[in-house]
């Protein structure tokens, strides 16, 4: 057992903080929390290695619900269009060029060492449409230590030539990937992943749930993005009530466990099917931004008993800091606040829990450094920041609003130290 020593900082609960100055966090050789404590010996630890950090803070890591990875090389430009002509004009184009294995490992290993860059530990990743450079990408997560479900997406209409797949030849190609990584306790692992509903026909949709429920994977999609969206959805799928209810006709949407991204749009029907599904939201501000979507409704979301978390989603999204994304989320929801003051905009503490516990959920005991938790952390070095005189909790904010990844000394994944990529 190892027992580290720093100024510890983490949310149980959404509500609130736990902080714990000079605490001890015990992690036991699989990589999971004992116990935390300002006592050392409440943790049984005084014979274990202790790993003093001084004047540093110690936090869960980050976890990333919805990025794009053959976007990577796209973040920062076609942002001046709305989301379909986007994808027509830039994001299919860029995607197309993963048919060549080459250039997707060039491109991908970029991409995992700037995920490692801003200190996110465990993502929820789409692929390209193509078996090896998905493949590629997989392997190198595994290189790396990191977590990741990482998805080869399925669409076989409304999408140029290159990228549309026969449903044998997706299924095909996805089984191979299940072969090599379906270990259910590794940090890599494959999840189902329809791109839209627009972009897959009822065959498509309906081998996309089979997979999900033969070989127990999770599921990964887009929901209620944008009002086009939302209509051409009624028109492909009319026995539907909403966009969720059309997921949940092929079994994908919360049948095995279920991430949506966006949800901008998501009306009190599909809000119910959501949480009675236990499907998780990612929330993308600053895509919803740029792309013109829409602020979505976290505050109610949130109210309502619906889980959330936070997708930097590349390259609708500019930026793949799950921080700058709480910045961004508590920030839109002021401006969601200002023109409906019958629910208050997040908290810290809410933006907190939710890019680390609830996001983190997805992934299992993650998130936390409760007991039984995985240790998945950042220790934050933030003298540069002159933070004196300022509490651990307002050091804690000002590393969230004004730091970058030039304060994260130090990365965890499953109790292993994730040194630089």
């Amino acid at each position: 057992m190892k027992v580290y020593k720093a100024h510890i900082l983490y949310t149980k609960e959404k509500n609130r903080f736990e902080v714990l100055e000079n605490g001890y966090i015990a992690v036991d050789a699989d990589g999971c929390v004992t116990g935390v404590s300002t006592n050392l010996a409440s943790l049984h630890g005084e014979d274990s290695e202790v790993v003093d950090f001084g004047d540093r803070l110690l936090i869960p890591a980050m976890n990333d619900l919805h990025v794009h990875a053959p976007q990577y090389r796209n973040q920062g430009i076609a942002m001046d269009m709305e989301l379909l002509p986007w994808l027509h004009n830039y994001t299919f184009p860029e995607e197309m060029k993963y048919a060549d294995t080459e250039y997707a490992e060039r491109m991908y290993r970029r991409f995992v060492r700037d995920l490692w860059r801003v200190g996110t530990m465990r993502t929820c990743t789409f692929a390209s449409v193509h078996t090896e450079s998905t493949r590629v990408l997989m392997r190198l997560f595994q290189e790396s230590g990191m977590g990741a479900l990482v998805g080869k997406v399925g669409m076989n209409r409304n999408c140029p030539e290159g990228l549309s797949e026969s449903v044998e030849d997706f299924v095909h190609g996805y089984e191979s990937l299940i072969a090599e990584f379906n270990d259910p306790n590794a940090l890599v692992r494959p999840i189902v992943t329809p791109r839209f509903i627009p972009s897959c026909t009822p065959e498509m949709l309906r081998a996309c749930g089979e997979l999900a429920a033969k070989y127990h994977l999770h599921v990964q999609s887009h929901l209620s993005e944008n009002r086009d969206e939302i209509a051409l959805v009624q028109q492909l799928e009319p026995e539907s009530t909403s966009y969720g209810d059309a997921y949940d006709r092929y079994g994908l949407f919360g049948q095995t466990p279920t991430v949506m991204a966006h949800c901008v749009f998501s009306e009190s029907e599909e809000i119910a099917l959501m949480k009675r599904r236990g499907v998780i939201v990612a929330h993308c501000p600053t895509s919803n931004l740029n792309v013109t979507t829409g602020i979505a409704p976290i505050r109610q979301f949130l109210d309502e008993g619906v889980r959330v978390g936070f997708g930097s989603d590349i390259s609708g999204g500019h930026n793949l800091s799950i921080f700058q994304m709480m910045v961004y989320a508590i920030q839109m929801s002021k401006l969601h606040y200002q023109r409906n003051h019958a629910r208050s905009f997040l908290t810290l503490s809410e933006a907190f829990w939710m890019a680390t516990k609830s996001g983190g959920s997805f992934f299992g005991n993650v998130g936390s450094f409760e007991p039984g938790y995985e240790f998945d952390a950042l220790l934050i070095d933030d003298r540069d920041l002159n933070h004196d005189n300022y509490s651990l909790l307002e050091r804690l904010e000002r590393f969230i609003y004004i730091g970058d990844d030039r304060q994260i000394e130090k990365r965890f994944c499953r109790g292993k130290e994730i040194k630089e990529l």
